[in-house]
Protein backbone atom coordinates (compact mmCIF):
# COMPACT_ATOMS: atom_id res chain seq x y z
CA UNK A 1 0.00 0.00 0.00
CA UNK A 2 1.03 3.66 -0.76
CA UNK A 3 2.66 5.56 2.19
CA UNK A 4 0.45 8.49 1.51
CA UNK A 5 -3.16 7.39 1.55
CA UNK A 6 -4.02 10.62 2.40
CA UNK A 7 -4.64 13.87 0.49
CA UNK A 8 -4.71 17.20 2.79
CA UNK A 9 -6.72 20.93 1.31
CA UNK A 10 -6.51 24.25 2.62
CA UNK A 11 -9.19 26.78 1.39
CA UNK A 12 -7.54 30.33 2.72
CA UNK A 13 -9.42 33.25 2.40
CA UNK A 14 -9.60 37.18 3.62
CA UNK A 15 -11.86 35.69 6.59
CA UNK A 16 -12.04 32.03 7.58
CA UNK A 17 -9.27 29.32 7.00
CA UNK A 18 -9.86 25.75 6.44
CA UNK A 19 -8.36 22.08 6.45
CA UNK A 20 -9.82 19.20 5.27
CA UNK A 21 -8.30 16.12 4.88
CA UNK A 22 -9.51 12.81 2.43
CA UNK A 23 -9.23 9.50 1.51
CA UNK A 24 -10.01 7.68 -2.12
CA UNK A 25 -13.72 7.91 -0.02
CA UNK A 26 -13.84 11.17 0.21
CA UNK A 27 -13.52 13.95 2.75
CA UNK A 28 -12.76 12.36 6.28
CA UNK A 29 -13.12 15.90 8.53
CA UNK A 30 -12.64 19.51 8.02
CA UNK A 31 -11.85 22.48 10.72
CA UNK A 32 -12.17 25.76 10.20
CA UNK A 33 -10.88 29.23 12.08
CA UNK A 34 -11.02 32.91 11.25
CA UNK A 35 -7.63 33.36 9.27
CA UNK A 36 -4.66 34.86 11.46
CA UNK A 37 -4.05 38.61 11.06
CA UNK A 38 -1.44 39.11 13.42
CA UNK A 39 2.15 37.74 14.64
CA UNK A 40 4.62 37.75 12.65
CA UNK A 41 4.34 36.72 8.71
CA UNK A 42 4.32 33.25 8.83
CA UNK A 43 0.94 33.11 10.62
CA UNK A 44 -0.93 32.30 8.40
CA UNK A 45 1.17 29.35 6.50
CA UNK A 46 1.69 27.86 10.52
CA UNK A 47 -1.58 27.89 11.39
CA UNK A 48 -2.85 26.43 8.03
CA UNK A 49 -0.17 22.99 9.06
CA UNK A 50 -1.80 23.61 12.86
CA UNK A 51 -5.58 22.96 11.26
CA UNK A 52 -4.45 20.17 9.04
CA UNK A 53 -2.82 18.65 12.13
CA UNK A 54 -6.16 19.07 13.83
CA UNK A 55 -8.43 17.59 11.34
CA UNK A 56 -6.07 15.06 10.81
CA UNK A 57 -6.79 14.30 14.72
CA UNK A 58 -10.28 14.45 14.10
CA UNK A 59 -10.32 11.81 11.42
CA UNK A 60 -7.41 9.66 13.89
CA UNK A 61 -5.03 9.34 11.05
CA UNK A 62 -1.53 10.18 10.97
CA UNK A 63 -0.51 13.81 9.53
CA UNK A 64 2.77 11.89 8.17
CA UNK A 65 0.73 9.98 5.99
CA UNK A 66 -0.61 13.45 4.09
CA UNK A 67 1.09 12.68 0.65
CA UNK A 68 0.08 15.98 -1.43
CA UNK A 69 -1.64 19.31 0.07
CA UNK A 70 -3.50 21.58 -2.23
CA UNK A 71 -4.07 25.06 -1.23
CA UNK A 72 -6.94 27.48 -2.75
CA UNK A 73 -5.95 31.06 -1.73
CA UNK A 74 -6.65 34.46 -1.92
CA UNK A 75 -4.24 36.16 -3.95
CA UNK A 76 -2.50 37.68 -5.72
CA UNK A 77 0.82 36.56 -5.58
CA UNK A 78 4.34 36.65 -6.44
CA UNK A 79 6.76 34.46 -7.21
CA UNK A 80 10.15 33.71 -5.12
CA UNK A 81 13.00 31.52 -4.68
CA UNK A 82 10.93 30.52 -1.89
CA UNK A 83 8.18 29.75 -3.90
CA UNK A 84 4.70 31.44 -3.87
CA UNK A 85 4.26 34.09 -1.75
CA UNK A 86 0.69 36.13 -1.03
CA UNK A 87 0.85 39.56 -0.93
CA UNK A 88 -2.77 40.25 -0.84
CA UNK A 89 -4.17 43.41 0.28
CA UNK A 90 -6.97 41.51 2.11
CA UNK A 91 -4.60 39.59 5.07
CA UNK A 92 -1.47 42.36 4.53
CA UNK A 93 -1.85 45.50 6.36
CA UNK A 94 1.37 47.19 5.17
CA UNK A 95 0.40 47.08 1.59
CA UNK A 96 -1.74 49.93 1.80
CA UNK A 97 -2.07 53.51 3.77
CA UNK A 98 -5.19 53.60 6.20
CA UNK A 99 -5.46 49.92 6.54
CA UNK A 100 -7.90 48.37 8.85
CA UNK A 101 -6.17 45.16 9.23
CA UNK A 102 -3.77 44.65 12.65
CA UNK A 103 -0.70 43.87 11.33
CA UNK A 104 2.01 45.61 9.12
CA UNK A 105 3.10 42.64 6.93
CA UNK A 106 3.95 43.27 3.27
CA UNK A 107 4.08 39.62 2.21
CA UNK A 108 3.17 36.25 3.18
CA UNK A 109 5.80 33.20 2.48
CA UNK A 110 3.10 30.07 2.27
CA UNK A 111 4.47 27.86 0.35
CA UNK A 112 8.01 27.94 1.86
CA UNK A 113 6.01 27.64 5.29
CA UNK A 114 4.03 24.46 4.07
CA UNK A 115 7.05 23.00 2.50
CA UNK A 116 8.48 22.62 6.17
CA UNK A 117 5.90 19.98 7.06
CA UNK A 118 4.50 18.54 3.45
CA UNK A 119 6.82 17.73 0.32
CA UNK A 120 4.21 17.75 -2.48
CA UNK A 121 2.05 21.00 -2.13
CA UNK A 122 0.22 22.43 -5.28
CA UNK A 123 -1.13 26.22 -4.60
CA UNK A 124 -3.42 28.08 -6.57
CA UNK A 125 -5.57 31.24 -6.73
CA UNK A 126 -8.99 30.73 -4.61
CA UNK A 127 -10.99 31.18 -7.79
CA UNK A 128 -8.94 29.39 -9.95
CA UNK A 129 -9.13 26.27 -7.57
CA UNK A 130 -12.94 26.67 -7.43
CA UNK A 131 -13.60 26.97 -11.45
CA UNK A 132 -11.21 23.58 -11.55
CA UNK A 133 -13.72 22.22 -8.52
CA UNK A 134 -16.84 23.39 -10.44
CA UNK A 135 -15.69 21.80 -13.87
CA UNK A 136 -14.95 18.27 -11.67
CA UNK A 137 -17.88 17.93 -10.13
CA UNK A 138 -20.31 21.06 -10.38
CA UNK A 139 -21.99 23.58 -12.40
CA UNK A 140 -19.23 24.07 -15.30
CA UNK A 141 -19.10 20.28 -16.35
CA UNK A 142 -18.62 19.82 -19.50
CA UNK A 143 -17.71 23.45 -20.23
CA UNK A 144 -14.75 24.44 -22.26
CA UNK A 145 -15.41 28.37 -22.15
CA UNK A 146 -16.65 29.49 -18.71
CA UNK A 147 -15.89 31.69 -15.43
CA UNK A 148 -16.21 31.09 -12.13
CA UNK A 149 -16.65 34.42 -10.18
CA UNK A 150 -16.76 34.89 -5.89
CA UNK A 151 -18.98 37.45 -4.52
CA UNK A 152 -17.92 37.11 -0.88
CA UNK A 153 -15.37 39.82 1.15
CA UNK A 154 -13.41 40.28 -2.28
CA UNK A 155 -14.53 39.55 -5.88
CA UNK A 156 -12.50 37.24 -8.00
CA UNK A 157 -12.31 35.31 -10.82
CA UNK A 158 -11.42 31.54 -12.23
CA UNK A 159 -10.69 31.80 -16.73
CA UNK A 160 -10.92 28.74 -18.90
CA UNK A 161 -10.76 29.59 -22.52
CA UNK A 162 -10.97 26.91 -24.68
CA UNK A 163 -10.98 24.46 -22.09
CA UNK A 164 -7.38 25.72 -20.80
CA UNK A 165 -7.44 26.70 -17.25
CA UNK A 166 -5.58 30.80 -17.28
CA UNK A 167 -2.69 31.43 -14.96
CA UNK A 168 -0.57 34.17 -16.07
CA UNK A 169 3.02 34.56 -15.17
CA UNK A 170 2.72 34.62 -11.53
CA UNK A 171 -0.81 32.69 -10.97
CA UNK A 172 -2.57 35.48 -10.92
CA UNK A 173 -4.88 35.00 -14.27
CA UNK A 174 -8.18 36.36 -13.21
CA UNK A 175 -7.63 39.06 -10.89
CA UNK A 176 -10.66 40.91 -12.80
CA UNK A 177 -11.85 42.04 -8.97
CA UNK A 178 -9.54 45.02 -9.94
CA UNK A 179 -10.63 46.18 -13.13
CA UNK A 180 -11.08 49.54 -13.27
CA UNK A 181 -14.87 50.53 -13.40
CA UNK A 182 -14.89 54.28 -12.02
CA UNK A 183 -11.69 55.76 -11.26
CA UNK A 184 -13.47 58.98 -10.26
CA UNK A 185 -15.39 56.83 -7.96
CA UNK A 186 -14.37 57.22 -3.98
CA UNK A 187 -15.39 53.95 -3.47
CA UNK A 188 -11.10 52.54 -2.22
CA UNK A 189 -10.46 49.07 -2.79
CA UNK A 190 -7.99 47.43 -0.27
CA UNK A 191 -5.26 47.46 -3.17
CA UNK A 192 -5.48 51.09 -2.83
CA UNK A 193 -7.06 51.09 -6.30
CA UNK A 194 -10.50 53.51 -6.48
CA UNK A 195 -13.39 52.53 -8.30
CA UNK A 196 -12.64 48.98 -9.09
CA UNK A 197 -14.87 46.20 -9.30
CA UNK A 198 -14.10 45.21 -5.37
CA UNK A 199 -13.98 48.88 -4.33
CA UNK A 200 -18.04 48.76 -5.98
CA UNK A 201 -18.90 45.84 -4.91
CA UNK A 202 -17.84 43.27 -2.19
CA UNK A 203 -18.93 42.31 0.94
CA UNK A 204 -15.67 44.08 2.69
CA UNK A 205 -15.87 47.60 0.85
CA UNK A 206 -19.71 48.19 0.36
CA UNK A 207 -20.52 49.02 4.05
CA UNK A 208 -17.73 51.35 4.35
CA UNK A 209 -18.46 54.66 5.47
CA UNK A 210 -22.22 53.85 6.28
CA UNK A 211 -21.84 52.22 9.81
CA UNK A 212 -23.43 49.47 8.57
CA UNK A 213 -21.69 45.63 7.68
CA UNK A 214 -22.41 44.03 4.39
CA UNK A 215 -24.84 41.17 5.70
CA UNK A 216 -27.28 44.08 7.07
CA UNK A 217 -27.05 45.90 4.23
CA UNK A 218 -28.10 43.01 1.59
CA UNK A 219 -30.40 41.86 4.13
CA UNK A 220 -32.16 45.10 4.25
CA UNK A 221 -31.25 45.57 0.14
CA UNK A 222 -33.50 42.59 -0.23
CA UNK A 223 -36.58 43.31 2.43
CA UNK A 224 -36.23 46.86 -0.17
CA UNK A 225 -35.78 49.21 1.93
CA UNK A 226 -34.62 52.23 0.21
CA UNK A 227 -31.33 53.46 0.68
CA UNK A 228 -29.78 49.58 0.74
CA UNK A 229 -31.60 48.82 -1.73
CA UNK A 230 -30.41 51.34 -4.04
CA UNK A 231 -26.54 51.29 -2.87
CA UNK A 232 -26.89 47.03 -3.37
CA UNK A 233 -28.54 47.46 -7.16
CA UNK A 234 -25.60 49.94 -8.05
CA UNK A 235 -23.58 46.84 -7.10
CA UNK A 236 -25.53 44.42 -8.51
CA UNK A 237 -24.92 46.56 -11.84
CA UNK A 238 -21.29 46.95 -11.64
CA UNK A 239 -20.63 43.21 -10.88
CA UNK A 240 -22.94 42.71 -14.22
CA UNK A 241 -20.90 45.22 -16.46
CA UNK A 242 -17.64 43.25 -15.16
CA UNK A 243 -19.29 40.20 -16.21
CA UNK A 244 -19.49 41.89 -19.58
CA UNK A 245 -16.54 43.20 -19.99
CA UNK A 246 -15.13 39.34 -19.26
CA UNK A 247 -17.78 37.58 -21.40
CA UNK A 248 -16.38 40.66 -24.39
CA UNK A 249 -12.98 39.45 -23.90
CA UNK A 250 -12.80 35.64 -22.99
CA UNK A 251 -16.18 34.71 -25.67
CA UNK A 252 -17.04 33.43 -22.76
CA UNK A 253 -20.24 30.75 -22.57
CA UNK A 254 -21.12 30.52 -18.85
CA UNK A 255 -20.42 31.78 -15.78
CA UNK A 256 -20.55 30.78 -12.39
CA UNK A 257 -21.15 32.40 -9.02
CA UNK A 258 -20.09 31.59 -5.47
CA UNK A 259 -19.08 33.51 -2.60
CA UNK A 260 -21.39 34.16 0.44
CA UNK A 261 -23.02 37.47 -1.05
CA UNK A 262 -24.08 35.48 -3.99
CA UNK A 263 -25.34 32.40 -2.06
CA UNK A 264 -27.44 34.11 -0.07
CA UNK A 265 -28.64 36.65 -2.58
CA UNK A 266 -27.93 35.67 -5.75
CA UNK A 267 -32.01 34.87 -6.45
CA UNK A 268 -32.69 38.56 -6.72
CA UNK A 269 -29.20 39.73 -8.16
CA UNK A 270 -29.02 37.04 -10.94
CA UNK A 271 -32.18 39.11 -13.08
CA UNK A 272 -30.13 42.76 -12.45
CA UNK A 273 -26.43 40.81 -13.58
CA UNK A 274 -28.07 39.31 -16.17
CA UNK A 275 -29.34 42.32 -17.79
CA UNK A 276 -25.95 44.14 -18.07
CA UNK A 277 -24.21 41.25 -19.80
CA UNK A 278 -27.61 41.07 -22.49
CA UNK A 279 -27.83 44.87 -22.89
CA UNK A 280 -24.69 45.35 -24.84
CA UNK A 281 -23.41 43.18 -28.17
CA UNK A 282 -25.68 40.57 -28.87
CA UNK A 283 -23.10 38.52 -31.17
CA UNK A 284 -21.21 37.83 -27.80
CA UNK A 285 -23.42 37.64 -25.21
CA UNK A 286 -26.08 36.10 -26.34
CA UNK A 287 -26.60 32.94 -25.00
CA UNK A 288 -24.37 33.95 -21.69
CA UNK A 289 -25.53 32.00 -18.75
CA UNK A 290 -25.22 32.85 -14.95
CA UNK A 291 -25.34 29.73 -12.52
CA UNK A 292 -24.96 29.15 -9.05
CA UNK A 293 -21.57 27.04 -8.10
CA UNK A 294 -23.25 24.04 -7.57
CA UNK A 295 -20.49 23.17 -4.88
CA UNK A 296 -21.72 25.93 -2.65
CA UNK A 297 -19.87 27.40 0.41
CA UNK A 298 -17.32 24.06 0.02
CA UNK A 299 -16.14 24.81 -3.35
CA UNK A 300 -12.58 26.44 -2.87
CA UNK A 301 -12.26 23.28 -0.39
CA UNK A 302 -13.42 20.61 -3.05
CA UNK A 303 -11.35 23.03 -5.55
CA UNK A 304 -7.87 22.62 -3.36
CA UNK A 305 -8.65 18.28 -3.29
CA UNK A 306 -9.45 19.07 -7.27
CA UNK A 307 -5.69 20.24 -7.11
CA UNK A 308 -3.91 17.10 -5.87
CA UNK A 309 -6.73 14.48 -6.84
CA UNK A 310 -5.34 11.23 -7.42
CA UNK A 311 -7.79 10.60 -11.55
CA UNK A 312 -8.65 7.13 -10.05
CA UNK A 313 -10.69 8.42 -7.11
CA UNK A 314 -12.37 10.51 -9.43
CA UNK A 315 -15.33 8.39 -11.02
CA UNK A 316 -16.33 7.05 -7.54
CA UNK A 317 -16.45 10.94 -6.17
CA UNK A 318 -18.82 11.55 -9.36
CA UNK A 319 -21.27 8.64 -7.72
CA UNK A 320 -21.10 9.34 -4.21
CA UNK A 321 -20.50 12.76 -4.26
CA UNK A 322 -18.40 12.41 -0.88
CA UNK A 323 -18.20 16.30 -0.22
CA UNK A 324 -21.86 16.48 0.71
CA UNK A 325 -21.06 14.42 3.84
CA UNK A 326 -18.97 17.67 4.83
CA UNK A 327 -22.06 19.94 5.66
CA UNK A 328 -22.74 17.75 8.60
Amino acid sequence: MDTFTYLGALDIGGTKLAATVADASGPLARVAAPTARSGSERAVGEQAIELLEQACAVAHIDPGRIGKVGVSSCGPFIKDESGIVLVTPNLCGGLVGGSDLPNDWTRIPLEAVLRERFADVVIRNDCVAALIGERSFGALQGEDDCVYVTWSTGIGFGLCVNGHVLLGKHGNAGHAGHMLLDPSSDAQCGCGNFGDVEALTSGRNIGRGSGQNAATIFTAARQGEGAERALVQQAAQWFGRALYNLAATLDTRAFAIGGSVWLHHGDWLKPLAQKEIESRLPAVTSGVTIKTAALGSFVADIGALCLVLPPEWRHAWHQSRPWQALAS
